[in-house]
């Protein structure tokens, strides 16, 4: 496997009384079981494109040329909001720590909230006649996304001029009529078609993710090879007491059930893992969040979170089960020489130490501080971070999440209850007198 998945640490017999006990474990397990034949017949009639996608390659190769164009700009824009955001900024995340992309690609800018001050300060400085514009909206009636579009594109044109436009633009969206196709067709560029089959919050291995990926130099075949590893194992197996997701699974709804544990916390000490934890919160959410069940996600980011989070994680409520994602940084970065501690001996701990071993041991101290606290803490590791170990981490959650839902006797797959926000966004929106009215 390219990552370990250790949970004896939120078993009764390590935690005590807020653990689960190992036989409450191996009946939810049980349960989880049932599942596997459901997961094949998906794959196997269709019903769930996510199952094939990490043995796809042809969809691939429909979405090179399109790479290939984007790639010859400075940057790209992408319009989206949640799944059709966070999956691509976080795989972006590999290669772009914040200090810019690899030498040669263009810089990804993610767009995925309507604040006016944001978008007016993107228009002012990109320099929008190198720069292109990918909107992605699977329904094709995102408000905001289509509010973002339809600023941009007079910004774009005036740039560009009307002829030109289309070379700058690329839709993404399920094929039906729907206002964004019907915009992208106006203006004649490119329509890809998002498979209305696969979820926004489960599309990161699709080209929602990896078109974005493969403009900003990511190798997705690993990415999908490593979702493979994960995956392949589930779909051959008889039970599912040797599946790591569906073991995370069975642990957080039997924490939940019969330990009163409703909030999960992922906490990953690697910082270009920080979306991945944002994008894991948007899955478990909204996917799980229904009928009255679900836990609650929340992102945490070692080391920065030992410093405020922390302090309510071991004295407040224990009502929290806790992921301790750790990478094998030790001897990462340059040693602190001796010299640089100035004789000062409170200091010595640094000595010869680089911040890649600060950081290991910071997280391995985290973890033994939370069991030592009686609090239930799961330990995944990995030893280096790259496109085949983000696959499989991306395909765990995902399956996880999956396994998760069918104990709770769940659809993972839909979001009714937000739904009524939109419904009333739209109502709210039209009584409003329009602000050019307002102006004159």
């Amino acid at each position: 496997m390219l990552y370990s998945h250790r949970i004896d640490d939120a078993l009764d017999a390590k935690v005590g009384k807020r653990g689960l006990p190992q036989a409450s474990l191996d009946r939810e397990l049980g349960r989880a079981g049932a599942a596997l034949d459901k997961f094949r017949r998906w794959k196997a009639d269709g019903t769930l494109p996510l199952l094939s996608l990490p043995g796809r390659h042809d969809d691939l190769v429909e979405l090179k040329p399109h790479a290939e164009r984007f790639a010859k700009l400075e940057h790209v824009v992408v319009l989206g909001t949640g799944g059709s955001s966070l999956g691509g900024q976080t795989l972006l995340a590999l290669k772009d720590q914040g200090f810019g992309p690899l030498a040669g690609r263009p810089k990804l800018w993610f767009m995925d909230n309507v604040d006016p001050s944001t978008l007016t300060e993107l228009c002012a400085r990109l320099p929008l006649q190198r720069t292109g514009l990918i909107v992605i909206s699977k329904s094709g009636s995102t408000a905001e996304t289509l509010a973002q579009f339809l600023t941009l594109l007079p910004e774009f044109e005036a740039k560009v001029g009307k002829a030109k436009l289309a070379d700058h633009v690329v839709a993404i969206t399920e094929p039906s009529d729907n206002a964004l196709s019907r915009i992208a067709g106006r203006i004649g560029c490119p329509i890809l078609d998002h498979d209305p089959r696969v979820g926004g919050r489960f599309s990161v291995l699709s080209l929602v993710g990896l078109l974005p990926a493969m403009i900003g130099g990511l190798d997705v075949e690993a990415m999908r090879a490593g979702a493979a590893s994960v995956l392949d194992p589930v779909l051959q197996a008889g039970d599912a007491r040797g599946l790591a997701p569906a073991i995370g699974a069975a642990l957080s709804i039997g924490l939940a059930r019969e330990r009163g544990i409703g909030t999960t916390v992922l906490m990953p000490y690697c910082d270009r893992l920080g979306y991945f934890a944002f994008w894991y919160r948007q899955l478990w959410a909204e996917s799980l969040g229904k009928g009255g069940h679900g836990t609650t996600p929340v992102r945490a980011m070692g080391t920065v979170d030992q410093h405020s989070q922390l302090q309510l994680y071991l004295g407040g409520p224990a009502d929290k089960m806790f992921t301790v994602l750790i990478l094998d940084t030790a001897g990462q970065g340059k040693a602190i020489p001796a010299a640089a501690l100035g004789g000062d001996k409170s200091l010595a701990y640094l000595e010869n130490r680089s911040l890649g071993d600060l950081l290991l041991a910071e997280a391995d101290a985290t973890a033994a501080t939370l069991v030592r606290n009686g609090r239930p803490t799961r330990v995944m590791r990995i030893a280096t971070l790259d496109e085949r170990v983000m696959g499989a981490l991306l395909m765990h959650y995902m399956l996880e999440t999956m396994f998760a839902a069918e104990l709770l006797g769940i659809d993972a797959f839909d979001q009714p209850a937000v739904e009524e926000g939109k419904f009333l966004t739209r109502q709210y929106l039209s009584a409003r007198v329009p602000s050019t009215r307002r102006q004159s």
